[in-house]
């Protein structure tokens, strides 16, 4: 949330008058001197003081679910249950959307928020954040398979993949467990990668995203806020933005 629009929010003044309030250094977030009338703040770690008084504001929202299979990631759908419907009502904004999407058949890691900047920051392809998916498939995995993701998947069509990261956790002719870490998030893509090298994905869960783990007592179909120690690990995300102003 930009500073400047905070303090118009919480009728400090109208926009010339607030702007006359970081010209005279009177804006503080943190103990220092702010006069990027742009800052992207967030009251969970950023204190904010206006000419010596503390501002309280109401922040994003952030939630944490293990999306179960079934559930689409969508804000609504006529046919399905989406994530959000799995959000209480007395829990539930306008703005809530989850950040990426999971096929409706996988599950996992689903951060669900108000704060599009944030989303943008995780998901777009430019970001290269990271993603972890543990995956099992029908066949065996092999030393070649890790080889082919690393130098990068091509679809059927040209569609080229960037290099992935594939750990595999046991191998059988019938089953075998494995991570992959991928930086982008192109439709059906873990599945299709893992088709390209003969296998087909039977189980996909994602358990990472960026900095954020999905807590083993999570349950499918469970969500909960993070906590303070998940936001400050997305601190760097919010300052992305601040520091390209």
């Amino acid at each position: 949330m930009r500073l400047d629009k905070v303090l118009e929010q919480q009728q400090i003044g109208s926009r010339k008058a607030v702007r006359r309030l970081f010209q005279r250094g009177l804006v503080c977030v943190n103990g220092q001197t702010v006069r990027n009338e742009g800052l992207n703040v967030e009251p969970a770690f950023h204190q904010i003081e206006v000419a010596g008084k503390e501002l309280i504001f109401a922040g994003h929202t952030y939630f944490m679910m293990n999306k179960p299979q079934g559930a689409v990631t969508a804000v609504s759908d006529s046919e399905h249950m989406t994530v959000i419907d799995l959000i209480e009502d007395g829990e539930r904004t306008p703005k809530l959307y989850p950040v990426g999407r999971l096929d409706r058949d996988t599950e996992g890691l689903l951060l669900i928020t108000d704060n599009g900047q944030l989303g943008y920051e995780l998901m777009h392809p430019s970001k290269k954040v990271t993603k972890r998916y543990e995956v099992v498939v029908n066949e065996a995995l092999h030393s070649q398979d890790c080889r082919r993701f690393s130098e990068g998947i091509t679809f059927i069509g040209g569609t080229r993949c960037q290099p992935a990261k594939l750990t595999i956790l046991s191998s059988s002719p019938k089953e075998s467990r494995a991570y992959l870490d991928i930086t982008e998030g192109k439709f059906h893509q873990v599945k299709k990668m893992f088709l390209s090298v003969g296998k087909k994905v039977i189980f996909l869960k994602r358990i990472s995203m960026g900095p954020l783990q999905l807590t083993p007592e999570l349950l499918p179909g469970e969500y909960r806020r993070l906590n303070r120690d998940e936001l400050e690990l997305l601190l760097p995300y919010f300052e992305t933005k601040n520091r390209n102003e």
